[in-house]
């Protein structure tokens, strides 16, 4: 692909382009983030997990079992290590487990 200036271009320059002028970073960082608690607490909390969202380096994740909330809340800081290692970036300062 080429720009207008007759420089060739990679897809993915294209597309992170694209997400920045459309500014589509907050959107895709939510489904990232979604993706990510998904893969690294498995299928068992995936279970009874109803909600996460991404919101201003707050990840707000939504359970249906007040003991699993009790229970991971003992490792909140262990969790956003990981998350953040998963994600690439320092998205998540804090989580909020309801």
């Amino acid at each position: 692909m080429k720009k207008r200036h007759g420089q060739e271009v990679s897809i993915s320059e294209v597309l992170k382009e694209f997400v920045n002028n459309n500014k589509l970073d907050k959107g895709l960082e939510q489904i990232q983030a979604a993706e990510a608690w998904n893969k690294l607490m498995g299928p068992a909390i995936k279970k009874y997990t109803t909600a996460v969202k991404l919101n201003r380096g707050k990840l707000f994740v939504q359970l249906n079992s007040s003991v699993l909330r009790e229970e991971l809340s003992y490792g909140k800081q262990k969790i956003i290590k990981l998350m953040n290692e998963e994600l690439g970036d320092e998205l998540i300062k804090e989580i909020i487990l309801q």
